[in-house]
């Protein structure tokens, strides 16, 4: 579980962050949805330690992260899990390559024992015949599955995912989402994701914090949020006609 109490964060007289507390429970996913410039990536960089906020505390199950020393901050960070929005693999690196990194660089493990870790994951992201792949030569989609192998291949306890259906179609999208959402229930994972897709928030939000000027201004989860009668939300949602007549249908 991660829990954020109060935290505020500021970049000269600008203040991005104001006040924000939310909890984050493990074996679930959690979405934080809002315009450009609401603070979404502002607060997840906070919560993973890359900015410092202002005030308030980060709590990863009982660990204050203000507290921690260089030493326990870096036992943290082998215990988080990252996909980028552009699944950074190295081009010059295989798909084993790419995934096996973290291993290279994080344990003792033998060669045997990092290559079934490996495949392991890979089979888990139903990529068994990639390995030997270069990044040029897998699709978007997939890259994006290679991604998520790396992001799981210590076994996290927290997974952080920031636009994970980024320049992908929506049928490809909707497929991330639920190996996202498995790979959550199935390993007990926190996960975290900053989206803009509505699809994810309907399909996967079991918790949605919404962000508007950086305040927190509406948490619920997927059920909730169509009829949420929040009108910076709907407005964030139905922002086209299109779907503003969609949703007069639906209610």
């Amino acid at each position: 579980m991660i829990e954020v109490v109060d935290i505020y964060k500021s970049f000269g007289e600008k203040r991005v962050l104001n006040g924000i507390s939310a909890t984050f429970e493990t074996g679930k996913t959690s979405l934080i949805i809002g315009t450009s410039g609401s603070g979404k990536t502002v607060f997840m960089k906070c919560v993973l330690g890359f900015l410092t906020p202002e005030k308030g505390e980060i709590i990863y199950d009982d660990r204050v992260l203000g507290d921690l020393n260089n030493k326990k901050r870096k036992l943290l960070r082998q215990e988080i899990g990252m996909l980028f929005q552009s699944s950074a693999l190295f081009d010059s690196m295989t798909v084993e390559e790419n995934v096996r990194f973290p291993l290279d660089m994080f344990t003792n493990f033998t060669r045997k024992e990092k290559l079934d870790r490996v495949n392991f994951v890979l089979d888990r992201v139903h990529l068994t015949d990639a390995n030997q792949k270069f990044p040029s030569e897998i699709s978007g989609g997939m890259m994006k599955r290679v991604g998520i192998a790396r992001a799981i291949v210590l076994k996290p306890k927290y997974l952080f995912c920031d636009e994970p259906n980024s320049g992908l179609d929506p049928k490809t999208s909707i497929t991330i989402d639920a190996l996202i959402s498995e790979i959550t229930h199935d390993f007990n994972i926190t996960t975290l994701i900053n989206t803009h897709d509505m699809n994810s928030v309907m399909s996967i939000g079991e918790k949605i914090i919404f962000l508007h000027q950086g305040y927190k201004n509406w948490e619920g989860n997927s059920k909730e949020v169509l009829n949420s009668h929040n009108a910076e939300l709907e407005n964030f949602i139905f922002a086209s006609d299109f779907l503003k007549s969609l949703k007069k249908n639906i209610t």
